[in-house]
């Protein structure tokens, strides 16, 4: 049976540290619990929360929030060369991901360090230094939201892009993850080294014939060299997308500022480090009131002490415009905004 907790901080909920409230929350660790919040009467609002790590709360959370701590990691097959893992979305993205790291299980290790939970990943479609969680997904379990119906979805069925997928657009609002499989390999793993800061990082380390450990340690070395630690300074990782521009643009703003980066992409589209652009509009490292940019890293906002939701989404819209006002460039948030803006 659920219990239903009235006015309950979700402080410790969030990687912002936002203090705020949930009018009405509760904790589910299986299934069936999760069908039953999700069926209650007499809470037409409902708001599902996983690990908190990319959200920021703006205000206080009027609905039903429904928090996913459903656990399990099952093997459903595997073969001489690979295995397939269901996880439970409960389950936290980091330690899933050094557990895979210690089986001898490759495909993740370029996503070490990313914060949140495993439910979440494909909302997001999780990325880092090459590697997408749609290179290694094959399925994912997802409960209706209103009629606490499981439906299992391909990778096709959820139409991922770039920090994008199903459940986050025309998807959004409608289910609830509950677990993933992924397909990991066993022996013959492939390596994504070509991003020059893991290439740099192996290199300083002395390893020319990296494994899977050492790659996943070098990406968490890079990361914590440019990332805050959530329990030591609020924040959720990159705040802001990397804009995408067409190749007739990118050249025209090269006229103007001669050294702005850019990074081809399949089809012909620039992408734009919006961490480069923000650095360039003078925010980084500075502080407004309680909210901040991070020191290391433009793209990264923080909560340097007490910071309200509305203080850092001040910020964030107020980077949005100068970076606007400068390239003509509009900045989209990764974060999602609660309410939405």
């Amino acid at each position: 049976m659920i219990k239903i907790l009235e006015h309950h901080s979700l402080k410790s909920y969030n990687t912002f540290g936002i203090d705020t409230t949930a009018r009405y929350f509760v904790s589910v660790e299986n299934v069936d619990e999760l069908r039953e919040a999700l069926l209650l009467k007499g809470y037409p609002k409902k708001f599902i929360l996983g690990g908190g790590s990319n959200i920021l709360l703006t205000e206080a959370v009027d609905a039903l929030v429904i928090h996913i701590a459903i656990k399990g990691i099952v093997p459903l097959w595997e073969d001489e060369q690979q295995i397939a893992l269901k996880v439970m979305a409960g389950e936290v993205w980091h330690p899933f991901v050094l557990w895979t790291i210690q089986h001898g299980y490759g495909g993740l290790e370029n996503l070490s360090l990313i914060p949140g939970n495993v439910g979440t990943a494909p909302i997001q479609n999780i990325g880092a230094y090459g590697v997408e969680l749609k290179d290694i997904l094959l399925q994912c379990d997802a409960m209706s939201m209103d009629t606490a119906k499981i439906h299992t979805f391909s990778k096709e069925e959820c139409q991922f892009g770039y920090r994008d997928s199903y459940f986050k657009s025309e998807g959004k609002g409608k289910y609830v993850i509950t677990s993933i499989v992924l397909v990991l390999t066993k022996k013959t793993h492939t390596f994504n080294t070509s991003y020059g800061a893991i290439k740099e990082e192996l290199t300083e380390r002395g390893i020319t014939k990296p494994d899977i450990k050492d790659i996943s340690n070098a990406v968490i070395a890079i990361r914590q060299s440019k990332l805050p630690d959530p329990s030591e300074i609020g924040n959720s990782g990159s705040f802001f997308k990397n804009p995408v521009i067409s190749e007739k643009t990118y050249q025209a703003l090269k006229t103007e500022h001669t050294d702005i980066p850019g990074y081809l992409q399949d089809d012909g589209s620039i992408k734009i480090p919006a961490g480069w652009l923000i650095e360039q509009c003078g925010f980084k490292g500075t502080k407004h009131g309680n909210a901040g940019v991070y020191e290391k890293q433009a793209l990264v906002l923080v909560n340097l002490g007490n910071a309200t939701g509305k203080e850092l989404l001040d910020l964030a819209l107020k980077i949005k415009s100068e970076v606007h006002k400068r390239f003509g460039i509009h900045i989209q948030p990764e974060v999602n905004i609660i309410p939405h803006f």
